[in-house]
């Protein structure tokens, strides 16, 4: 069907009755994905996609659309709604008079490979009929792209410009149950949106039982008649055995290892997935396999390892996605970004550590923490599912089954354990005058919310009354970074230091800039290498240190290798240092250097990071200025091994057996007073 004009869309006849109805049911948590695996990759594109199981449904979803404004669409594992919906909807006319059909991923991997994988489909180059937005990453023509895929913070900045958000005719909201900070806030304001919009059509895809909670938090109609719809479609998943440990592992990430390699050895062919918790396990368990792998002796071929995880680079990303050699096993070791927002070819096995990394805010000390918790029941399925897409599957639990029948039963939104700081910084950017009365689809903590305004009140981004304030306030909400590291960039002109805080703040935005080997000889190399960029200041300016070595020596992959250097990291640094300098420039922020004076550096880090004080104490612990918190310094930190400093500012906690503060920064106490007299003031009877 071509594109028509919206006046001139044919109107979808309600299919049979016995071919649909709403299903009101509890819906299956296990199912849920947004592009599969197909075991038709034989067949043309245009076969492929007619054996997806949601193929059968077009008509009943166009329908569904035309007489309601919200449609929850809940998606079993292997529909292929991510992929195959926005091209109805294109196929139909909806796209027609310049509107775009707009799809936010919670993730940027699952918005760029599925991007991909569309424009492959419709056989385009990914920029023209099919485009993607991510942070730091624009692919799309807006006068010819009609599908566009993004994450909720990029459809988030364009309401800053278009809060009627005219230039799109569908909104699909993609993933919604992993209820993350932005997707309720992006659910916040679209409700608002429709009632404002009654041509705009949004379509939500769950795979929880929230679906009827969805529905009535999108029904908004005056009278009686319904205004949102919840529509089922069945997917298909392959039996999978669930498999405990008779006694807990004392260490998750070997675990993994030792797990991996008893599959190679007695499993037949089919690939791996493993999940831990954060980047550095990731690598520590790859660096670990792949010593192993070296060694092994199977007739199973051998193995593919590859690593899996958010900040990786996006054609490091890609590689997982891509089929596995004949003779050869994949080994995927990712953190929970495989769970649901994308889906790997090919697994057959998973192993689950039964952990998982969230960020969880303390309001008693004003803290946003790593913290690494037990996985939900919820997630736990939604990782077994991966192992039932290609034949019958099987999973590893690394805990026993009396431990899985403890966990909690879902997660809780990001909404209400995380610092709220960004998200109110984003609706007052929005026009949202009131946050504490602001429709969120689950209403975050009073005692948040009041932290988030006191902060953003300290930084100068509001003012006394809860406004923006101009320019700083405006420009802070721009900066799709947390807004201590926004005030720290935009500043920077004033001290004379930007080019420096790019690199420095670029660097953030990267995890482990240093690779640490676990061989004897190696790991000690490797100590002496990261010496070399250390300095007494800390860890910012030792990533300012790298970073213009990296830059010093033409970016090059083989001297990385000697310094033991992350490479793919220290590119995806050099990447996001462009954008954030497009941004410098868009705000006419002078970019200068201070030619190496560390002092204007380490100023202009307390002018941002002040809030994120801590002493040290008589007793020889530090404790935070705010909430009196004890913390110790991370090992990785370069003033692990140094003299302890009097004062430090940090840059994130991270809790494991006890509290660690990382990405640390030495600073004279007097500049608090002078940077930040709002926020500090000398008493007599402070221990420092």
């Amino acid at each position: 069907m071509t594109a028509q004009s919206s006046k001139q869309r044919p109107k979808f006849l309600k299919p049979a009755e016995n071919w649909w109805e709403e299903d009101k049911s509890e819906i299956d948590p296990n199912n849920a994905t947004t592009f599969v695996y197909n075991p038709y990759v034989s067949f043309s594109l245009e076969q492929q996609r007619q054996q997806l199981p949601i193929f059968s449904n077009r008509s009943h979803i166009l329908y569904l659309l035309e007489n309601f404004q919200t449609l929850v669409l809940v998606g079993e594992t292997g529909c292929g709604k991510s992929t195959q919906v926005p091209q109805y909807l294109v196929e139909a006319g909806w796209a027609a008079d310049g509107k775009i059909v707009g799809v936010t991923e919670p993730r940027r991997v699952a918005a760029t490979t599925l991007a991909m994988r569309v424009a492959d489909e419709k056989n385009c180059m990914v920029g023209q009929l099919v485009g993607y937005s991510i942070r730091f990453d624009d692919h799309f023509d807006p006068e010819h792209t009609k599908i566009k895929y993004m994450t909720e913070g990029i459809l988030l900045r364009e309401m800053m410009a278009d809060p009627l958000l005219r230039n799109y005719c569908v909104i699909m909201l993609d993933e919604v149950h992993e209820r993350t900070l932005f997707t309720d806030i992006v659910m916040g304001l679209l409700k608002k949106i429709l009632r404002k919009r009654k041509n705009l059509k949004l379509i939500v895809t769950s795979a929880t039982v929230d679906a009827e909670h969805l529905k009535n938090f999108f029904s908004h109609s005056p009278s009686n008649k319904d205004t949102a719809v919840i529509m089922s479609v069945h997917g298909r998943l392959y039996p999978v055995s669930v498999y405990y440990l008779k006694e807990p592992v004392a260490d998750y990430v070997q675990g993994v290892v030792d797990t991996v390699i008893k599959i190679h050895e007695n499993e037949p062919l089919g690939d791996i997935l493993a999940f831990l918790t954060g980047q550095e396990e990731v690598e520590r368990a790859v660096s670990v396999l792949k010593e192993r792998a070296a060694h092994l002796k199977s007739d199973k071929g051998k193995l593919l390892i590859l690593p899996m995880y958010g900040s990786l680079p996006n054609g490091e990303q890609l590689k997982v996605f891509r089929f596995t050699p004949r003779g050869m096993r994949k080994v995927v070791i990712s953190t929970n970004i495989a769970e649901t927002s994308v889906t790997i070819p090919g697994i057959v096995y998973v192993v689950d550590c039964g952990f998982v990394k969230l960020r969880w805010f303390n309001p008693e000390n004003h803290a946003d923490s790593l913290v690494v918790v037990p996985v939900s029941q919820a997630s736990a399925e939604q990782r077994a599912g991966r192992a039932g897409r290609v034949r019958v599957g099987k999973v590893y639990r690394l805990y026993t089954e009396e431990a899985f029948k403890d966990l909690v039963e879902a997660t809780p939104p990001e909404m209400q354990r995380t610092d709220l700081s960004m998200a109110i910084l984003q609706l007052k950017a929005l026009g949202i005058d009131n946050v504490l009365r602001f429709n969120f689809p689950s209403p975050p903590p009073a005692k948040n919310l009041l932290s988030g305004l006191e902060l953003l009140y300290a930084l100068g981004a509001l003012d006394r009354d809860g406004q923006l304030t101009k320019p700083l306030g405006v420009t802070m909400a721009e900066f799709p970074i947390e807004p201590l590291f926004s005030k720290c960039l935009i500043i920077s002109g004033e001290f004379g230091c930007s080019e420096e805080m790019l690199s420095i703040i670029a660097m953030l935005q990267v995890q482990n800039v240093f690779t640490k080997p676990s061989i004897g000889q190696l790991a000690i190399k490797a100590r002496i290498a990261k010496r070399k960029f250390e300095v007494s200041e800390g860890d910012l300016l030792t990533y300012l240190n790298v970073y213009n070595s990296f830059i010093k020596h033409e970016m090059s992959r083989e001297w990385c290798h000697t310094n033991f250097l992350n490479y793919k990291g220290l590119r995806r640094a050099s990447e996001i240092r462009q954008q954030m300098s497009k941004l410098l420039h868009h705000f006419n922020i002078p970019i200068t250097s201070c030619e190496g004076n560390t002092e204007v550096i380490c100023r202009c880090i307390t002018a941002g990071l002040f809030p994120n004080a801590v002493y040290l104490h008589y007793s020889g612990v530090y404790k935070t200025v705010r909430g009196d918190q004890v913390l110790n310094i991370h090992p990785t930190s370069v003033i692990y091994t140094l003299e302890q400093p009097q004062w430090l500012l940090y840059c994130e906690i991270l809790y494991t057996n006890e509290a660690y503060m990382r990405d640390l920064t030495v600073i004279d106490p007097s500049w608090l007073e002078e940077l930040a007299p709002h926020f500090y003031q000398k008493t007599v009877d402070k221990d420092y």
